[in-house]
């Protein structure tokens, strides 16, 4: 993918994204569940999560499961920091973006010491020297620019959950990925899938287990994820105070007269 045709595809994704979002901000659904969310293309989403669900028991989900019987699991975390380290510029990008300028330099140090000491980011020397990781993306950063959420999306094949607002990510790590201007290494992508999914496993077999309804454990779960990482952990209280206050004014035994 040329550099020319990724900033025209971010262009067209966040126009996408601005009015949808704006759309979102005013019509919501709320499913048996109790669950609030926005999922007016649902009809769509559910075929294409099946897909891949299919594609993903019939295919990736036992090759994932030889690769973790056959890698053992230093060299497992050694991929694993290997391509965080490498979709780190990302992080970067997007700190700064959000206006957190102390961690977007921490970031960048990280990424430095990582791809240097660490072996081009094969050990992960950095948190040990007081620089976490964090995790930041373009969602994340609309959303402190004040977007909404907008519809969510589940995208086949390339994505899986997302939403209107997150979607514009795509790009930008293809964007900000050295991989995506280096042709020769475009094959070491399937050796990311195949790890990324490894590391999934346990998690797919909670949801597999627990849920009635798959479609729906995947989307409120990923729509939970989202609003940890928008706040950083630490979610809002909104509403709860209201409801305490109404329980307490109804309360004969708390009126004092």
């Amino acid at each position: 993918m040329s550099q020319k045709y990724a900033l025209s595809l971010i262009v067209k994704l966040v126009l996408l994204v601005t009015f949808c979002s704006l759309y979102g901000c005013a019509t919501t659904r709320t499913d048996d569940a109790g669950a609030v969310t926005f999922d007016p293309f649902e009809p769509a989403n559910r075929p294409f999560y099946t897909l891949d669900d299919t594609l993903d028991k019939t295919f990736m989900r036992p090759i994932a499961e030889t690769y973790v019987k056959i890698t053992p699991t230093p060299v497992r975390i050694g991929v694993t920091n290997f391509f965080d380290n490498l979709l780190y510029p990302n992080v970067i990008v997007n700190s700064f973006l959000q206006g957190k300028l102390k961690q977007s330099v921490s970031d960048t140090a990280r990424f430095v010491f990582n791809s240097t000491l660490g072996i081009g980011g094969l050990l992960d020397v950095a948190t040990d020297m007081g620089l976490p990781m964090h995790d930041e993306d373009f969602g994340q950063t609309l959303a402190v620019w004040g977007f909404g959420s907008g519809a969510y999306l589940y995208i086949p094949l390339i994505e899986g959950p997302s939403s209107f607002r997150d979607a514009p990510d795509i790009a930008t790590r293809l964007l900000l990925n050295p991989f995506t201007y280096l042709p020769a290494f475009w094959p070491v992508s399937a050796l990311k899938i195949i790890n990324s999914r490894a590391n999934l496993l346990d998690d797919t077999t909670i949801r597999d287990e627990a849920a009635v309804d798959p479609y729906s454990f995947t989307r409120e779960a990923y729509m939970q994820q989202r609003e940890y990482l928008i706040h950083d952990g630490e979610l809002p209280n909104e509403g709860y105070e209201d409801i305490f206050e109404d329980e307490d004014s109804d309360d004969p035994a708390l009126i004092i007269e």
